[in-house]
């Protein structure tokens, strides 16, 4: 038997290999599954938030590191500068005075051995000693190298005490290098900024992988999930593959969540189906009742094509946007009237301002209205009545898109009613022109302001109804003297019906009456004398006033009396437009005013006496009805008449009257 110690060669080399193999064995094995590892873990973080999340970590870590090592660096360096300062201080305390001895004994090698010293301080560079004399070549001992760059220089007088007084011989001066600090500085950041580097990419590379296993994993599950997802086939409800924990977390919150809104989804789809299915028969039954109303429009639409009124529809500006053919009836092709406005082409707009004034004021408060007759010209020339009718039209939201309404030529109709309102009106003046001169001062007045035009408009009429009196009159002419004959006889027969009034009064009567439309009823009375004149009149009516309490008739007449003057005024005036503006409104007492503002001559102050005497005097004055009996019938209304020249050219007649107050009103 052998020693134990002594081993078997053969066996040695057997176990050798095999102990080998077993440990590359195990390397082989690690290095694939770290290999794997890794790769796993850079490959996910090529993708999704890793990226971004390693980013943050690693630039927030770099910026207090560096904020950090900064700092350091920097109270180090304060600190080694200080220590630098101290040992300069304590060099100029502990040798200035044996320096100053040996320099006041000139002994240069003991100076020279003392620098030395000072020279092997840490830090220091160089000293040097130079003497303060008059002599030629002072004493000048220097050790070391002298810099420019990064030193901290120090000089201290050197003294020496004579007889009881210090005397200045010499300077030491000492330099101190900063060149070890800075090397120490530098050596100190990058030992701190390896180490926090490898610390950073560690605590980077953790976050990311324990980000992954916590979060990142359980979102793509639950993308798969969603993509995958079906209302038509909808899966079982997700869960996570995770041990549960304890409480539920956000991830848990997260997946009940989902999983809620899919199960309401999918009841909402339940529900939508069977909407569907209801839709799809309301559906059909909409159908059905479009086609009925399609069939039902055709048949409005034949009616209205075989009647003889025709239908129109204008836009929210009422321009008009469609009309039928049959407005061809009135002689003008519907064509020529689309993008233009009612009163656009009507041929009565001047002659009567209040009643499309009324009717403008009607369209644009979106009210209905119902047979507005007014005048056009067909494409001939001639004259045509129009009546029409018109609605209103909102669209679902409520806003404005126009009118539709008919509209019919009532030409005929019309002509008969006036030369039948002629008639009458020839008759009843013929009765009752008579009575005129029975009248007292106030009728007197009144004949002589129409006499001279009531007659030409009696000699006018006559000369009509003769020529109408040939065997074969052209049928253009005679609808002009027609014309001529009816409007003559309506101004005739409305002064008549005036003085007939005044002849049947003995006395005043005063009833409640709104202003305006005692105004209103005076404009068709004087619009002949007006365009005769050439005057434009404008009204500028407050739309609401008070009534007040007086006579119509009187009220009338005076107002007609201060347009007459006004037009009196104005008769020399050649170099500009004849204008006159009718105004009413509310005075600063809060009286109901009425002003004529004409742009004739103006009140001549020479004149104004006879103006006074005009307004004052108790009989007529020559110009109409007076001014006199004005201001007599204004006053016995409670109100006052007053003259003053206009701003520009012109002057303004105007008077005033108090509110009517009822009986029991408060």
């Amino acid at each position: 038997m052998g020693n134990a110690g002594d081993e078997d060669p053969d066996r040695s080399r057997a176990i050798a290999p095999a102990a080998a193999k077993q440990d590359l064995s195990g390397t082989t094995l690690a290095s694939p599954m770290f290999a794997a590892l890794l790769s796993r873990i850079f490959n996910w973080s090529r993708s999704g938030v890793g990226p971004r999340l390693l980013a943050a970590v690693l630039l927030f870590s770099s910026i207090v590191t560096l904020t950090l090592t900064a700092l350091q660096l920097y109270l180090d360096y304060d600190r080694e500068v200080g220590v630098i300062s101290t040992r300069l201080d304590e060099i100029g305390r502990s040798t200035t005075g044996s320096l100053g001895e040996s320099l006041w004994n000139l002994d240069q090698n003991q100076l020279k051995l003392q620098l030395d010293g000072i020279l092997r301080l840490p830090d220091i560079r160089a000293a040097e000693v130079r003497e303060i004399a008059d002599r030629p070549n002072p004493i000048r001992v220097a050790v070391g190298e002298r810099s420019t760059r990064s030193v901290v220089t120090r000089d201290y007088p050197l003294a020496y005490t004579v007889q009881g007084t210090a005397r200045a011989i010499g300077v030491l001066h000492v330099e101190a290098t900063l060149s070890d600090v800075y090397q120490q500085l530098l050596n100190r950041a990058l030992i701190i900024l390896a180490s926090q580097a490898a610390k950073t990419f560690l605590v980077s590379l953790f976050i990311i992988y324990m980000f992954h296993i916590l979060v990142t994993r359980h979102l793509v599950a639950i993308a798969e999930f969603v993509s995958k997802y079906s209302l038509a086939r909808p899966p079982p409800p997700l869960h996570l593959e995770r041990r549960p924990p304890y409480d539920p977390d956000e991830l848990d919150k997260v997946i009940d969540a989902f999983n809620a809104m899919c199960g309401n989804l999918e009841q909402a789809y339940g529900e939508l189906s069977e909407a569907n299915g209801t839709l799809e028969r309301d559906l059909k039954i909409r159908r059905r009742a479009e086609e009925d109303a399609r069939a039902s429009e055709q048949r409005f639409r034949d009616y209205a094509e075989t009647a003889s009124d025709w239908l129109w529809e204008t836009g929210p500006d009422h321009r008009i946007i469609s009309v039928s053919e049959q407005f061809a009836a009135t002689g003008i092709k519907p064509e020529h009237r689309i993008g233009l406005r009612r009163w656009d082409f009507a041929t009565d707009v001047d002659e009567e301002p209040e009643k499309w004034r009324l009717h403008i004021t009607t369209l644009e408060a979106h009210r209905p209205f119902r047979g507005f007759v007014f005048r056009v010209a067909a494409d001939d020339g001639s004259a045509h009545y129009v009546a029409t009718s018109g609605k209103p039209v909102f669209d679902a939201e409520g806003r404005f898109v126009g009118y539709r309404g008919v509209g019919s030529d009532v030409t005929a109709a019309v002509r008969a009613e006036q030369a039948e309102e002629a008639l009458h009106r020839t008759q009843m003046e013929l009765a009752h022109v008579a009575r005129v001169t029975t009248l007292g001062e106030l009728a007197a007045s009144i004949t002589h302001e129409v006499n001279q035009p009531l007659t030409a408009i009696i000699t006018n009429g006559e000369v009509g109804l003769r020529w109408l009196d040939r065997e074969v009159p052209d049928l253009a002419e005679a609808r002009e003297a027609l014309g001529a004959v009816i409007s003559s006889g309506r101004r005739a027969s409305e002064i008549i019906r005036r003085l007939r009034a005044l002849s049947r009064k003995t006395e005043t009567q005063k009833v409640a009456l709104n202003i305006n439309d005692a105004i209103s009823e005076v404009i068709p009375l004087v619009r002949q004398e007006v365009l005769s004149h050439r005057v434009s009149l404008r009204l500028e009516l407050m739309p609401t006033l008070p009534t007040v309490l007086g006579d119509r008739v009187q009220l009338q007449q005076v107002i007609i009396n201060l347009i007459v003057n006004g037009m009196e005024a104005m008769s020399t005036v050649t170099d500009r437009p004849r204008s006159m503006v009718l105004r009413s409104r509310l005075d600063d007492s809060g009286r109901v005013l009425v002003a004529v503002e004409d742009s004739g001559v103006g009140i001549d102050p020479e004149n104004a006496k006879q103006l006074f005497n005009a307004f004052f005097t108790t009989k007529p004055s020559g110009m109409g009805m007076g001014l006199s009996i004005c201001r007599s019938i204004i006053e016995a209304h409670g109100g006052r008449v007053w003259a003053s020249n206009n701003a520009g050219p012109g002057a303004i007649f105007q008077f005033n009257m108090p509110e009517h107050e009822e009986v029991g009103s408060p």
